[in-house]
């Protein structure tokens, strides 16, 4: 193996792995519970609508719940590796298929 792609693949370990290694553990809630951390912008929103009209009643109630903030982090975060996914699928197949019309243009065929 050539010693730049050692380098490259101790780099993406030291970068996986130090994070994890570093940080502390956030302090945990009165109810034991680090969910605070995984509250985002629609807990926000949710306090300043409630401090700008009280008596704000919502139109619609969500479809699924999930049973905790985790939960709702980690389905956001695979809707987004989808979205990526679906991205970069369509992406490589542009490009797949530009190569290919590239490789056999009509002018490439032509019978002399």
């Amino acid at each position: 193996m050539k010693a730049r792609t050692v380098l490259v693949w101790l780099a993406i370990v030291a970068l996986t792995v130090l994070p994890l290694w570093l940080v502390s553990a956030p302090p945990a809630n009165q109810g034991g519970e680090a969910s605070a951390l995984f509250a985002g912008a629609d807990d926000r929103a949710q306090r300043a609508i409630g401090d700008i009209a009280p008596g704000y009643k919502p139109w619609f109630a969500p479809v699924f719940e999930p049973a905790s903030d985790e939960i709702a982090s980690l389905l956001f975060a695979l809707q987004a590796a989808i979205g990526a996914g679906v991205i970069g699928f369509w992406l490589g197949l542009s490009v797949a298929r530009e190569r290919a019309s590239k490789v056999s243009s009509p002018q490439d065929q032509r019978a002399d």
